[in-house]
């Protein structure tokens, strides 16, 4: 009996201790996030503005943002705070999402920007020849998990 509680307890702790080893390792490892005075000198001639918002429906306190974000030719700037996660990347899509099943099902119209490395304010730079017009929505998506963060619709 006492060598089952050990085994159980150590593999308990070695649970959490890899759980929180995925927690903290984006964090530590996160670049510097840009100041609040740099996002807004390169959101300073956005095209359209929103707001990542912490309510959506497979949002939850692990897996969310709150903030302002701007879409222009050149840059998506978000202004603000969001759960910190492993291989985070921003996507546009043609249509509004705020679950994993709906962005599973439209991945394929949905359009990679780039990678989201901070979770304090971020600068993402659009590509050459991506016509932001073409879509309404800017999404978080943790591509490691599988896992829908945040979206917001701009047009």
């Amino acid at each position: 009996m006492k060598k089952l509680f050990l085994i159980l307890t150590h593999l308990l702790v070695g649970f959490i201790g890899f759980a929180v080893g995925i927690y903290a390792l984006p964090i530590i490892t996160a670049p510097d996030a840009p100041s609040s005075s740099q996002v807004a000198a390169m959101a300073k001639n956005a095209s359209y503005q929103t707001e990542f918002v912490k309510h959506l429906q497979d949002s939850d306190f692990l897996h969310q943002a709150e903030g302002k974000v701007t879409v222009s030719d050149g840059h998506i700037t978000f202004e603000g705070s969001m759960s910190p996660g492993p291989d985070y990347i921003l996507y546009l899509s043609p249509e509004f999402v705020e679950t994993e099943a709906d962005f599973l099902r439209l991945k394929n119209k949905m359009l990679p920007v780039g990678e989201v490395k901070t979770f304090n304010n971020f600068i993402v730079e659009v590509p050459a020849g991506l016509e932001i017009n073409d879509f309404n929505t800017a999404i978080i998506w943790c591509e490691s998990f599988d896992q829908f963060i945040t979206a917001a619709q701009y047009k």
